[in-house]
């Protein structure tokens, strides 16, 4: 064997040569490995036997495959005597002579330190009684040998050790080769540390341990990672993977022979996973780090250190290109920085699994979540042959819910990308599609990884890979954990419930069907609906939540440029502007939340209407816009003197389809002055209160999106900077926040004070009043004052009505409109002003009927007669009314015209 180091002096020709090391391994009480420096790969070792003395056999295990054989136990002392020297001599440096060779052994004096100065070994191990002095062949002239004599002599005097009374027989270990249920052995630690001692290295990632105090020798494979090994051939040699010794060694140097913690952390197959701690650090994260070792998906799991360690130790080493990383490419090597990482805004999901993003230079992404596959059919080919309407979104189990999910989630959002690696094209195979080059990426919105969520409940899986493939997640490890606990816990896919079936109608281009449905529709009013695609900048395709089904709808009241399309004569020309407007309408409206009005249908089987999303008209702004033209049809919609006007402004500024437009000369006309007429403009509203005076508040449904964005900005405002409690002093006229009943702040005035635990509140975008402690109010912020957002809850009374003075007539009229209209939207027309507040009429959301006119007919309000011209008509209305209720003898009718002597008492007056 080569030497460990060379002479570190010049010797006699009598004395041995003294040589230096660094211990690597204790043998026994006599016998150790020493090594030399590591030069470009592990030293070389040898080993050495202390001379003239002799120390206990370890136990040794019984020959594999050899019946016959037994286990050997423990001499006494001889543990001792190893312990002994271990703690005392691993990993320090040495210094040793070698004075003679007996069958291929080398026997010496060991020194601690650099020279002969240093502790001898041997006669410490004398002196304690945990080895004899070997007698036989006793020269009298050799000081060592007489000295360890007299070391020996002082010991069994002093009754140390071997020569202790008793024998020993307490010092034999009961050594534990196997363990009959691993499983229930490491469970029943609970993941705590225990004691141990590293008593061999397989390899830089198997161990083998002695657990302490109860001798446990056990296999422990480190959790997490996998070092490169030693492959053993037929003939019984090794072979090592590249690394595997330079490996090995680095494990060997820092926990062979060392007291260590060890975290049993699992174990899979009779295999148990393990953490080590040592003082000096984590020898799973170091091997990661230094380019040891890879991170193994199967057994991350377990790790309880934290798996995102481990993964930055790795990509520290991928980095540095360090041992088995030195040819590594990074899957987003070729990306510049700005195309790795990207805010964007998400415009379309694609499926589950995809989506289509707008970048700030404009530019359309398509983005494919990484690591994750969506619910998919099995059986999906052979559904395709039975039916050929197959429809993957509402066929394939739960893939509708997840679509659903990105959908609410993320439509019109701005997300971070992190692409993680970009997927190659790939041609068609024999069974398998060709799909084209994709970007696979990690997108989160507040924080949160959608990925993650979307496998969390279940409405996709992770994708597993090879051990050696690193196109993956950034955060592969989070989604094996959320898919871990959606099975756990039965979610989505995993659910051993039925699965959700969603039978859902197509009736575009069913003409008898959509004949059916029409007057459905139209009574509807206004219908829930999501954009599901855009065919141009007028015509789409909606999906219809309620009704469960799909409708072809074109937008009413417009003319849009035309796109290209296949007819019978050939392919028909874009018309100009079709793309723009094309795109405009997707990026408004595509896979949005919307309101539609169906007017009528067409020919075809489609239905024409208006379409709302956020308090716009779809049509209006397309005209605003200038990529459409008004239509006569919509002269007579109530849109039209919108439309007209957004058109004349687009006209007179030449923009885009009015571009070429010519003005023709306008002929003088002599107008004659007509009486004014009744202005019929409903407007939606939301009403939030009603009064004990009839009066009631109500929203204007246009600005609802722009107040709840306020609140819901406010409120985590709040949340991040709670106000003071009792640091506000209110004062009356003070525009301010009150926390109300459930818990959540709104804007608020002060009416009047009382006291600090009396404040009359008026909660100025609902209506609502309220008696709070100064306590449960605080100062408005700035960002969200009435100058940010005006107040939006506005104070109306029903026009042509008498309101009883009597109070049980009066809380029955109450009662009614609160039972009808309160929290609920509605269509409000303002007839004339009042003293206080307009008087309106106001018509129910879904039948169009005049709330004011059904309490004249029920007999629970009298009429209030206007004398205004353009007003004779509802007046009139209102009074035939009354009279049919009067006929009846309804409600304040009961007992006949009581105006004559007793209005008085009633408190009416004719």
């Amino acid at each position: 064997m080569a030497s460990v180091s060379g002479p570190a002096q010049t010797a006699s020709a009598s004395a041995p040569p003294l040589q230096r090391g660094i211990v690597k391994m204790v043998l026994s009480g006599c016998a150790i490995i020493v090594r030399g420096q590591p030069r470009g790969g592990p030293p070389p070792e040898r080993q050495i036997n202390l001379s003239n003395i002799r120390a206990g056999a370890l136990a040794r295990r019984a020959a594999q495959g050899q019946p016959d054989s037994k286990d050997t136990p423990d001499e006494p002392w001889a543990f001792q005597a190893r312990e002994f020297l271990r703690k005392k001599l691993i990993g320090k440096e040495v210094c040793f002579t070698v004075e003679y060779k007996n069958m291929h052994r080398e026997y010496g004096m060991v020194y601690l330190g650099k020279d002969t100065t240093g502790e001898n070994i041997a006669e410490s191990l004398v002196s304690e009684g945990l080895a004899t002095v070997r007698r036989e062949g006793f020269r009298g002239n050799n000081p060592e040998q007489a000295r360890l004599c007299d070391l020996e002599d002082q010991s069994k005097a002093s009754k140390k050790g071997l020569w202790s009374e008793g024998g020993g027989a307490q010092t034999i270990r009961n050594i534990k080769y196997t363990i009959e249920n691993p499983r229930n052995f490491v469970d029943s630690l609970h993941q705590k540390p225990i004691n141990a001692i590293i008593e061999h290295v397989r390899d830089g990632s198997v161990v083998r341990a002695l657990l302490l105090p109860d001798y446990y020798l056990v296999t422990v494979m480190l959790s997490g990672i996998k070092c490169p090994t030693f492959k053993r051939e037929g003939d019984g040699t090794e072979t090592p993977e590249p690394f595997a010794a330079e490996a090995r060694f680095f494990t060997e140097s820092r926990l062979l022979q060392r007291d260590v913690q060890i975290i049993l952390e699992s174990c899979p197959n009779q295999i148990i996973l393990g953490t080590i701690l040592h003082p000096n650090g984590n020898i799973t994260e170091l091997l990661l780090k230094e380019g040891f070792a890879r991170c193994v998906d199967w057994s991350m799991a377990v790790y309880t250190q934290g798996a995102e360690k481990l993964r930055a130790a790795e990509r520290s080493a991928k980095e540095r290109k360090v041992r088995i990383w030195k040819d590594y490419v990074a899957p987003t090597a070729n990306l510049d920085q700005k195309d790795r990482q990207f805010v964007a805004k998400v415009m379309q999901v694609v499926n589950a699994d995809a989506m289509v993003v707008k970048l700030n230079s404009g530019e359309y992404k398509t983005i494919h979540l990484s690591s994750i596959r969506p619910p998919r059919n099995e059986g999906e080919e052979k559904n395709k042959d039975k039916d050929k309407r197959f429809r993957p979104l509402y066929d394939i189990p739960y893939m509708f819910e997840a679509r659903e999910f990105l959908r609410k989630k993320l439509i019109g959002k701005k997300v971070n990308v992190t692409v993680d690696y970009i997927r190659a094209a790939t041609g068609p195979g024999e069974g398998t599609p060709a799909f084209p080059e994709r970007t696979c990426a990690t997108v989160t919105i507040g924080g949160i990884n959608i990925a993650e969520a979307l496998v969390s409940k279940g409405l996709a899986t992770v994708i597993r890979y090879r051990q050696d493939d690193d196109q993956r997640s950034s955060h592969y490890d989070e989604l094996l954990a959320a898919e871990a606990r959606a099975i756990k816990n039965g979610k989505g896919l995993h659910s051993k419930k039925e699965v959700p079936i969603h039978r859902v109608a197509d009736i575009s281009g069913e003409t008898q069907k959509a004949k059916q449905f029409l007057p459905f529709l139209q009574r509807a009013g206004r219908s829930e609906a999501v954009v599901e695609y855009v065919f141009s900048g007028s015509r789409l395709k909606l999906y219809m939540p309620k009704e469960t089904c799909l409708i072809t709808f074109l937008l009413a009241g417009i003319e849009c440029p035309r796109s290209s399309r296949n007819t019978p004569g050939g392919v028909q020309v874009a018309e100009p502007f079709s793309d723009e407007a094309m795109l405009f309408t997707k990026e408004l409206v595509l896979q949005r939340e919307v309101e539609v009005e169906v007017e009528s249908m067409d020919k075809a089987g489609n239905f024409i209407g208006w379409l709302h999303i956020e308090g716009v008209n779809l049509s209006v702004a397309l005209v605003e816009n200038a990529l459409s033209k008004v239509h006569f049809t919509a002269e007579r919609s109530a849109y039209y003197k919108t439309l007209v006007a957004a058109e004349e402004g687009c006209r007179q500024r030449k923009e885009k389809v009015w571009a070429n437009y010519e003005e023709k000369p306008v002929e003088e006309v002599v107008h004659l002055s007509e009486e004014k007429e009744r202005v019929a403009n409903y407007k939606p509203v939301y009403v939030t209160e009603i009064t004990d005076t009839l009066h009631f508040y109500a929203q204007d449904v246009e600005t609802g999106s722009q107040l709840e964005n306020l609140m819901e900005t406010m409120r985590a405002e709040i949340a991040t900077q709670p106000p003071v409690e009792g640091s506000y002093s209110p004062r009356r006229g003070d525009y301010c926040i009150a926390k109300f009943a459930d818990g959540e702040w709104y804007r608020a005035r002060v009416e009047k004070v009382e006291s600090p635990a009396k404040v009359h509140v008026f909660y100025i975008d609902y209506g609502n009043r309220e008696v709070v402690s100064s306590t449960r109010l605080a100062p408005i912020p700035p960002a969200f004052s009435t100058r940010t957002l005006p107040v939006q809850a506005t104070e109306y009374t029903f026009a042509f009505i008498q309101v009883p003075q009597d109070e049980d007539a009066r809380a029955d009229v109450v009662d009614c409109v609160v039972r009808d209209i309160q929290n609920s939207q509605c269509l409000l027309n303002v007839e004339y002003s009042g003293a206080t507040c307009p008087h309106v009429t106001i018509q129910f959301g879904d039948t169009k009927d005049d709330v004011g006119l059904g309490l004249v007919k029920e007999g629970l309000v009298m009429v209030d007669v206007r004398k205004e011209k353009h007003l004779q008509k509802m007046v009139t209305e209102y009074l035939n009314s009354q009279e049919s209720a009067k006929s009846a003898r309804l409600n304040i009718w009961r007992y006949g015209d009581f105006r004559a002597d007793d209005a008085d008492e009633f408190g009416y007056s004719r």
